[in-house]
């Protein structure tokens, strides 16, 4: 259990705090994460990776020569935002071009290539791996669905060190891609995590029995076995790892037997012994192998085995020397020396629209109404939402849901006291609900919300029902092609389909908004109870489909409970009458 701890809802900003001071001589705060202390050389490329907390020595703890000159730090097992990986990303960026690399996780995709796009958009040549070495998440033939574990380890440091040895940024991708395509990870857990301020852990797993194929984000396995002794385990990992062996003959390899947070270095050692004698006796040479804690999941009780097929090249960067807070090979004092680093804050200034027209300051304080009684719902349904979503997610999403709608009704309620318009009020939610809630669901909602915003603008003389309903459509549509899902993949848009298209015949009927928004959601609560017969088609519960059966998705329910909520707003203003040709 995760036991000490201030405030859970700052346990993230608190640790990061704690170890900038710890480090203060290597590191330096950016907003979003930490980077070198030192500034990026002209010439060399610059390697930032991150995700979610919770990891640690992944993610701010391989800061450093050798290895990444940042790390972008979310929220406990949470995707960071666009804004926070585009900070931290421009901070170090230098004239030799900037990768990213994270795990392959929605958010993480969302968030990283959004914030490629924008600096790629201030001219700064920016490229994206994700991490796919996690064999049991998806079939061979389905690799680019595989998450990223403590194979992120790996990828991180070859590509860090490809940077370090002077490679253009062609070169550090193409070397960071190999190394992804040559490394392959199998977990198993023996117990699940606590997040901090909860009181039992995302999952249990039965006495005498273990997970296998854990996910490092609380999930747990995708299926159970007897819980074997360490011998039979470290069999268990090693025929898991070389099943996918490529086909080129290589026998020499990196290894990283990797503890999750609560399984001890001493036991480790032990299921090592045997996973050493094995792969010698498989003809493998093992190459600098590492033992302990790199990619953790808080306190949770497993352990996981990586390998990466080394060739010539990949072997010179694994064996390279690194010196990071958490983790050090060989000596590179020399390239921690040059001037330190003068941080700015390298966010964007948002500017202040134009007057609003009336309807449109009308509207926007209906939105800031809208967003504060949706904050109160979601507050009131957080325990819920996170047992749903732990059912085959990480349980984050009621937290997360709360972070965002916390977010983006403050954020609404400054906009529109500057005068602002919906459109203008709306954009400012969406940005504060993407940069708190982090994660999948952030970057959606923070999209949608600007999507609807944008069809409505500041200055529109008036806003009929219909307007509001085609806003609707145009924040679905910002769903859809943002995340890539469709109506059966059992997300959010599972729930937000049948409204949208509910509210768009009835008003398109005459229906008054506050009536056909009633409608509608009601559709789109039973529709989100419906979820319950899907599989997950993508996303982190896409591993635990089968488990996922049963209970709705988390997303389709905060969605139903949120668009219930709109309508309640809409049905207790002084005139609930708007027809679709009157004003909303």
């Amino acid at each position: 259990m995760t036991r000490l701890f201030d405030d859970p809802a700052t346990f993230s900003d608190d640790l990061l705090e704690g170890f900038l001071d710890v480090h203060a001589d290597r590191v330096v705060g950016v907003p979003g994460g930490v980077v070198r202390a030192a500034e990026t050389p002209a010439g060399k490329v610059a390697v930032v990776v991150g995700g979610g907390s919770g990891h640690y020595p992944a993610f701010c703890g391989v800061v450093g020569p050798g290895f990444a000159d940042g790390a972008v730090v979310g929220n406990i097992f949470t995707s960071p935002s666009t804004a926070e990986a585009y900070s931290v990303g421009k901070a170090v960026a230098s004239d030799a071009g900037l990768l990213f690399s994270t795990g392959n996780y929605a958010g993480d995709v969302m968030n990283f290539t959004l914030a490629q796009q924008r600096l790629a958009a201030e001219g700064i040549d920016t490229r994206v791996v994700f991490v796919t070495d996690d064999i049991a998440s998806a079939p061979v033939d389905q690799i680019e669905k595989r998450r990223g574990i403590a194979g992120d380890f790996v990828v991180f440091k070859v590509a860090g060190a490809a940077a370090e040895a002077g490679y253009d940024l062609d070169e550090v991708e193409r070397v960071a891609r190999h190394a992804n395509d040559r490394t392959r990870t199998l977990g198993v857990a023996f117990a699940g995590c606590t997040m901090p301020g909860a009181d039992h852990p995302l999952f249990t797993v039965p006495a005498g029995q273990m997970g296998v194929g854990l996910g490092i984000h609380g999930e747990p396995g995708v299926s159970e076995a007897p819980l074997p002794s360490a011998a039979d385990l470290a069999r268990t990992l090693v025929e898991g790892v070389l099943g996918e062996a490529p086909a080129d003959g290589t026998r020499r390899v990196g290894a990283i037997l990797n503890g999750l947070g609560t399984t001890k270095y001493e036991e480790l050692f032990v299921v090592w012994r045997t996973a050493a004698t094995l792969l010698r006796e498989a003809g493998y040479t093992v190459v600098e192998p590492e033992v302990g804690e790199l990619v953790t999941s808080l306190d949770m009780a497993g352990c996981s085995l990586t390998l990466v097929y080394l060739d010539e090249e990949l072997e010179r960067f694994w064996t390279a020397p690194a010196d990071t807070p958490a983790y050090r090979k060989g000596s590179l004092a020399a390239a921690a020396s040059g001037p330190r680093r003068s941080v700015g804050d390298t966010t964007e200034e948002v500017s202040v629209a134009a007057t609003a027209s009336q309807a449109a300051a009308d509207a926007a304080g209906l939105a800031v109404s809208a967003l504060a009684a949706m904050k109160v719902a979601i507050v009131d349904a957080e325990d819920e939402l996170g047992r749903i979503d732990a059912v085959a997610g990480d349980g984050d999403h009621g937290r997360g849901m709360v972070k965002g709608v916390s977010a983006a009704a403050a954020a609404a309620a400054a906009a529109t006291a500057e005068g602002r318009g919906v459109k203008s009020v709306l954009d400012a939610a969406g940005d504060a609900w993407a940069a708190k809630a982090g994660g999948t669901s952030g970057v959606l909602w923070g999209a949608a919300l600007r999507a609807f915003g944008d069809r409505l603008g500041d200055r529109a003389e008036t806003i009929a029902a219909t307007d509001v309903a085609a806003a609707v459509t145009a924040g679905l549509d910002a769903l859809q092609t943002l995340g890539k899902a469709k109506v059966g993949d059992k997300t959010m848009l599972d729930s937000l389909v049948p409204f949208a298209r509910s509210l768009e015949q009835q008003v398109g009927d005459g229906t008054d908004l506050a009536t056909a928004w009633a409608g509608a959601a009601t559709i789109s609560e039973r529709a989100a109870r419906d979820t319950a017969e899907l599989r997950p088609q993508i996303g982190r519960a896409r591993p635990l489909a089968e488990r996922s059966i049963g209970t709705p998705d988390a997303g389709a329910v905060s969605m139903a409970l949120c668009l219930r909520t709109v309508g309640r707003v809409l049905a207790d203003r002084d005139n609930p009458s708007t027809t679709g040709t009157e004003e909303s």
